[in-house]
C-alpha cells in the first residue's frame, strides 16, 4: 500500500500506518514524528525525512529509510530492524532493549543511551560514519558497533564514549589512540573471536548498503566493555 504524506500531520500519518493491511510505502515524508511507533509486523518504506521517535517501542517488522532520520530513532524498541540510508540525529536507541538499528552515515549525540539487554534479546546498533559524544552513556547491555567510514579527518567518535557503561560492550573501527575513555571501561583490541562476530556484522550491513566487506575489516578494532570496579554497577545490579 502507498501512502502519500504530504501535508498530512503526524497523528493522522499514524492512524493510516496502523489501518493500513500489509506493507507500506511512504512519499513525501517531511518530519511527522512517531512513524511506525509500536507496530509489530509491518514493512515500511520511508521516503524523506521521519521525524523524531522513528520506530519508538517497535516490536517487529521492518523499516527502511531512503535518507535521513531525525532524534530518537529506535527509542524504547523491543524487536524488529530499523535501516537508515543516511545520517540520524541524537539519542537513537534510547533504552533499546532488542532489535537492530543499521545506519550508513554519522550519528549525532547519545547514541545507545540507557541500552540494555535482557536474555535472548541483544540489542543491536551498526553506525556506517562516526558518532557524536557521549556514545553508549549509561550502557547496561546490547552491542554498539562504529565502523567510522569516509569520516575523514574526524575522531570516530567524539567526547565522552561510555560514560557511566555498566554492560554491553562497544566495538570501534580503530585503534582509538586518540580518544579519551573513562576509567570505568576496559579497552582492548579485539581478538580473533571477536573479529569473527564483528565480520557478520560487517556482512549485514554491506548488504543492506552495497559497501566493501574488504575495506570494512582491513583496519584496527577496539572493544570497550565495563570495568569490573564499575562505581555504577549497584546502582544497577543487585547480587
Amino acid at each position: 500500500m502507498i501512502i502519500n504524506a504530504e501535508n498530512i500531520k503526524y497523528d493522522d500519518l499514524n492512524t493510516a500506518i496502523r489501518n493500513a493491511k500489509g506493507n507500506i510505502e511512504l512519499l513525501n515524508v517531511c518530519g511527522q514524528r512517531f512513524i511506525a511507533s509500536g507496530m509489530q509486523d509491518k514493512r515500511i518504506i520511508i521516503n524523506g525525512i521521519p521525524g523524531n521517535a522513528l520506530g519508538a517501542y517497535l516490536n517487529g517488522g521492518k523499516i527502511n529509510v531512503k535518507g535521513n532520520a531525525q532524534d530518537a530513532v529506535g527509542d524504547t524498541m523491543n524487536a524488529g530492524e530499523i535501516i537508515i540510508h543516511g545520517n540520524i540525529g541524537d539519542a537513537a536507541g534510547y533504552a533499546m532493549r532488542g532489535g537492530s538499528i543499521f545506519v550508513k552515515g554519522n550519528a549525532g549525540y547519545r547514541t545507545g543511551i540507557h541500552m540494555k539487554a535482557y536474555k535472548e534479546k541483544v540489542p543491536l546498533i551498526v553506525i556506517g560514519g562516526t558518532a557524536g559524544s557521549f556514545l553508549g552513556e549509561y550502557q547496561a547491555g546490547g552491542v554498539i558497533v562504529v565502523f567510522g567510514l569516509n569520516k575523514k579527518y574526524k575522531k570516530i567518535v567524539s567526547n565522552f564514549p561510555g560514560t557511566g557503561m555498566h554492560g554491553g560492550k562497544m566495538i570501534l573501527r580503530s585503534n582509538c589512540k586518540d580518544i579519551i575513555f573513562p576509567k570505568q571501561v576496559s579497552v582492548n583490541p579485539a581478538t580473533t573471536e571477536e573479529l569473527e562476530e564483528i565480520k557478520k556484522i560487517a556482512e549485514k550491513y554491506c548488504d543492506f548498503f552495497d559497501e566493501d566487506i574488504n575495506i570494512i575489516m582491513n583496519s584496527p578494532f577496539t572493544i570497550i566493555t565495563p570495568n569490573s570496579n564499575n562505581p555504577y554497577k549497584q546502582l544497577y545490579v543487585t547480587n
